[in-house]
């Protein structure tokens, strides 16, 4: 019998799959699917910070800017020299109209990574 955690039922396996399966929704364009698939994923597994970056991502592309702001944050505070997390938390303060915010954590992503984007959009110059 395959080993479950807790009352929810979920298998190893079943998270798994679920990842996966939210993986492809999200480059589908279906970003709340994605969401209602991890968030048992999370739920199970609350510490996974590639669920929680995976959440985010789904979060914004859903213009959830809230949710992902939150979840961006969470993986920021797990892994403070994840420039790309940096760089998407920045996005989403640009999109909720916070460029203060937003400038920082764009100059973050491009101090820990010099993607060609990331400088881009640090505006160093400025």
């Amino acid at each position: 019998m395959p080993e479950t955690s807790g009352s929810t039922g979920r298998t190893p396996e079943t998270d798994v799959i679920d990842f996966r399966a939210a993986e492809q929704l999200l480059a589908a364009r279906d970003p709340q699917g994605a969401v209602k698939l991890l968030d048992g994923v999370i739920a199970t597994h609350p510490e996974s910070t590639a669920a929680r970056l995976l959440r985010a991502r789904a979060f914004f592309a859903a213009a959830q800017l809230r949710p992902a702001e939150l979840e961006f944050t969470i993986v920021l505070e797990r892994e403070p020299d994840n420039a790309f997390a940096h760089f998407a938390l920045a996005r989403t303060y640009e999109r909720r109209g916070c460029p203060d915010q937003a400038r920082r954590h764009f100059r973050l992503a491009a101090a820990l990574d010099p993607n060609p984007e990331y400088l881009q959009q640090a505006r160093f110059d400025s």
